[in-house]
C-alpha cells in the first residue's frame, strides 16, 4: 500500500515551525540566547507533534521534518548542544513523545538536509560541516524514530567518476546512526539514477528515486527500469519522490515544481507497491490530500465476500476474502487459518458479497454471532451463492 508523505510545512493549517537567525542570536548575551533557543526548540517539538496528529487524522503516512527543527544547531559560532539549553531534558522528552506517536500510529518520519550538505565537496570545511549537520539530524532522528536522512550526490566538479568516488569515501566519516539512515537521491541536473545506482550497490546506501528529476535529467533507463533497480537498493520500506512541472513538461523550466500533482505523473508501476512517496508540491497538505482523493478515484472497485466453510469435523468456519477460490485453496493447503489447518479438507458452503472490507468485517462478526442452527438456515436459504 502506498504511503504518501507531506514535506515540512503546511499551507492552510495553523501548524507553524519557528526559527531564528545567527545574526539575531549573536547580538544577545549567551545565557539569553540559550533561553531563546530553548523556547524555540520546545515550540518546534510541539508543532511536530501537531503535524503528526494531522497526518494520522488525514491518511498522510509520512512527514518530512524541517532541517531547522533545532534552529541554527550546527552554526559555527552560535550553535549549541541540547544539553546546554535550559530545559534540555524536556526538549528531548517532547521529541521522544513524537517518536512514540509515530510508532503508535504507524507513521514514518524523515529528513532531507539543505543543499549546503555536500559530501563530495573538494573543500574539506564543507565536508566537515556536512558531517556535523548529518550527525545533528541523526540525533533528532533517533528521538523521533526517523529512518531516512536523504541527501543529493553533490557536484561533479568536472570529473563525475572522481566526485562519486569522493562521495563514497567520505561516507566513512559518518557515524553508524547516520549511515543506517542515509539515502541518496538523483537530481535534475547532475546525477541520474544510472549514475548513483553503482554507488548505492557498493555502499549499501538506498536510492530515493525522484521520478520528476529523472524525467528532467534522463539517462537511458525507463521509469519502470529505474523503479525496479531503486527498489532493490532498500532494506526497509522504499521512499520515492514525486512532483509535477509548474508550466507542464513542454514549458521552459520543467524542473520547477507545481502547487499540485498531476495524477497522470504518478507512475503506473508504483501502484500497489508498499512504498513511501513524498509529495513535493507547493500546496503542501492540500496537494497531498488532493492526490489521495484522485488516486482512490482511479482504483478499481474490489468486491469483498463473507464466506462459510464446512470443515472435515463438521464445524463451520467464517471468514472474509476478496478472492474466495484462492482463499479456499489456502485453507486446504493449511496456510490460511489455525482452526481449519487441523480440520482438513474444507468445503465452501456459503458466500455473500459486500461493498467494502469494513462492511465484510462487520458482516463476518454478525454471522459468527449466529447459532449453529441459524448458520445452517443461512446456508440452505442461499444455495445460489455456492
Amino acid at each position: 500500500m502506498i504511503r504518501l508523505g507531506l514535506c515540512c510545512l503546511f499551507r492552510d493549517k495553523p501548524i507553524k515551525f519557528v526559527t531564528t537567525t545567527a545574526t539575531s542570536i549573536s547580538k544577545m548575551k549567551r545565557p539569553d540566547a540559550l533561553v531563546k533557543l530553548s523556547r524555540l526548540c520546545v515550540e518546534n517539538a510541539d508543532a511536530l507533534l501537531a503535524a503528526l496528529r494531522y497526518c494520522a487524522d488525514n491518511g498522510i503516512g509520512c512527514f518530512r521534518v524541517n532541517s531547522q527543527i533545532l534552529p541554527i544547531k550546527t552554526h559555527p559560532t552560535c550553535g549549541y548542544f541540547v544539553g546546554d539549553l535550559p530545559n534540555g531534558d524536556e526538549i528531548i522528552r517532547r521529541f521522544k513523545e513524537c517518536g512514540k506517536f509515530v510508532k503508535k500510529h504507524k507513521l514514518r518520519t524523515c529528513f532531507h538536509p539543505d543543499q549546503f550538505v555536500v559530501m563530495n565537496s573538494p573543500r574539506l570545511d564543507v565536508v566537515e560541516n556536512s558531517v556535523q549537520e548529518l550527525e545533528y539530524q541523526a540525533e533528532v532522528a533517533e528521538w523521533i524514530g526517523a529512518d531516512v536522512i536523504n541527501i543529493h550526490g553533490g557536484g561533479a566538479y568536472g570529473d563525475k567518476p572522481k566526485a562519486l568516488a569522493d562521495f563514497a569515501r567520505n561516507l566513512d566519516r559518518l557515524s553508524a546512526r547516520v549511515r543506517s539512515r542515509l539515502t541518496v537521491e538523483n537530481d535534475d541536473k547532475t546525477y541520474t539514477p544510472a549514475d548513483l545506482l553503482p554507488i548505492c550497490t557498493a555502499t549499501g546506501i538506498p536510492l530515493v528515486y525522484d521520478v520528476h528529476h529523472h524525467r528532467c535529467n534522463p539517462d537511458g533507463l525507463s521509469v519502470e527500469q529505474a523503479t525496479k533497480k531503486a527498489l532493490a537498493t532498500w532494506n526497509r520500506e522504499p521512499m520515492f519522490h514525486l512532483s509535477s512541472p509548474i508550466e507542464g513538461w513542454d514549458g521552459p523550466k520543467p524542473e520547477r515544481h507545481h502547487d499540485f500533482i498531476d495524477v497522470n505523473d504518478f507512475p503506473a508501476c508504483w501502484r500497489r507497491k508498499k512504498i513511501t512517496v513524498e509529495v513535493e508540491a507547493k500546496a503542501k497538505e492540500v496537494a497531498v490530500e488532493k492526490l489521495i482523493t484522485e488516486l482512490k478515484s482511479r482504483e478499481p472497485k474490489t468486491t469483498w465476500f463473507v464466506y462459510l466453510l464446512r470443515c472435515a469435523d463438521g464445524s463451520l468456519y467464517t471468514g472474509i476474502s476478496n478472492d474466495v477460490p484462492r482463499r479456499c485453496e489456502q485453507h486446504n493447503a493449511g496456510t490460511a487459518s489455525r482452526h481449519t489447518r487441523s480440520r482438513l479438507p474444507v468445503v465452501l458452503v456459503y458466500q455473500e458479497p459486500q461493498a467494502s472490507r469494513s462492511l465484510a468485517l462487520k458482516r463476518e462478526l454478525a454471522i459468527k454471532a449466529l447459532t449453529r442452527q441459524q448458520k445452517e438456515l443461512l446456508i440452505r436459504a442461499s444455495p445460489q451463492t455456492l
